[in-house]
């Protein structure tokens, strides 16, 4: 099977399905406008567009389709329906698989009706409509509800990556998150909730540590925040790090915390990465990450936009180590269950053959 991938090679999610697809068997092309990022394997055939930026999603129609003429693929699987779905559709290619991510759904059509407008007619050209998560596909049908139902694409844990590491003894009881610092992720609502935490246990001989990993937009402003709250000998702020050392990161957690505040946050991977390591996880009820997580079974649900709720949450895991350990063995038998990367990846090649096998039937019902 030959795929076309239209899709950011700078992000590290196209850059796992384009690795994986490839070994098993796929002959991967991705045509991008967005290169750099994580390595891809040798045998995946990158092609680099021209056009840069927005302006892009339209100036490079006519290179994509002479790219595409070349490569020949049985199917071209865009992702993200906004830019690179409107690139998709405007060259006219099939069979055409549209990926949708969350933000490109969420956010982009209450920009404008004709923001609106351009995504329903992007999810309308496509062949077939996937998504990460059932919260995500139930947004995609209300934008388009003439669509057959979404095909749902897990996006797993490759659990050979992602598994508990020996730990040294130590009683410090560290809580924290990998995620980009931005406002939709909540990193300002988890300082709160960790601030009320401290307050709450100020009784208790224990030793508390958050540690934030990840770069972005925010920094400065959470850093200043966590001076405000007096809690800058309890917060570190480890920065961005690549892919490859987010076990390692993750291992050195005893509580995992998403506090997201927008339901563009469709799918839980960083919370599922941390199930796979048996990190216990607080997750605010929202968007997808519901999704991932069963409450009192693999980690805990609280309000989003609620700091005291988030801070009873971690006093409730800080004092209770038992509890800390049967939501994390849980969390990773239900990642083993449902988000097995190998078993998500075989998932989407038998969309792909499912696709290319409609195309089929379509062209001959149309030459008979």
């Amino acid at each position: 099977m030959r795929v076309a991938l239209l899709s950011g090679q700078n992000s590290i999610h196209t850059v796992r399905w384009a690795n994986a697809l490839a070994e098993h068997g796929v002959e991967v092309h991705l045509l991008t406008q967005h290169t750099g990022g994580d390595v891809l394997r040798g045998d995946v055939a990158v092609h680099s567009l021209r056009a840069k930026g927005s302006p892009g999603y339209y100036a490079n129609v006519f290179e994509l389709q002479h790219r595409l003429r070349q490569i020949r693929p049985d199917l071209l699987n865009a992702h993200y329906a906004s830019g690179y779905g409107t690139l998709a559709r405007l060259s006219g290619f099939r069979p055409l698989l549209l990926s949708v991510w969350g933000s490109d759904v969420y956010d982009f059509p209450q920009r404008s009706f004709w923001h609106r407008r351009l995504l329903r007619k992007n999810l309308l050209a496509a062949d077939r409509v996937a998504s990460t998560s059932q919260c995500m596909a139930r947004q995609t049908l209300s934008i388009a509800p003439e669509l057959s139902p979404l095909s749902i694409t897990p996006f797993g844990v490759d659990l050979r990556k992602f598994r508990p590491l020996p730990a040294a003894q130590s009683d410090v009881i560290t809580l924290g998150t990998v995620k980009t610092l931005l406002p939709k992720y909540g990193i300002d609502i988890l300082i709160r909730g960790f601030a009320h935490c401290r307050e709450l246990l100020r009784s208790q001989p224990r030793r508390l540590q958050l540690r934030i990993v990840g770069g972005g937009a925010q920094h400065d402003e959470l850093v200043a925040l966590t001076k405000q709250l007096h809690l800058t000998s309890c917060v570190e702020f480890v920065g961005p790090v690549p892919h490859a050392r987010v076990c390692a990161e993750l291992n050195r957690l005893d509580i995992y915390c998403a506090a997201s505040r927008l339901a563009s946050e469709s799918f839980g991977v960083a919370v599922i990465e941390a199930s796979a390591c048996e990190r216990p996880v607080i997750v605010a009820n929202i968007g997808g990450l519901p999704e991932v997580v069963e409450h009192g079974q693999t980690g805990l649900l609280v309000p989003p936009e609620d700091p005291a709720s988030l801070g009873r949450a971690m006093c409730r895991l800080v004092n209770d180590a038992a509890l800390r350990r049967s939501l994390g063995q849980a969390g990773r038998q239900l990642v083993e269950e449902r988000y097995d990367w190998n078993h998500n990846v075989r998932q989407m090649i038998q969309l792909y053959e499912e696709v290319i096998r409609g195309a089929e039937r379509q062209t001959l019902r149309q030459s008979a």
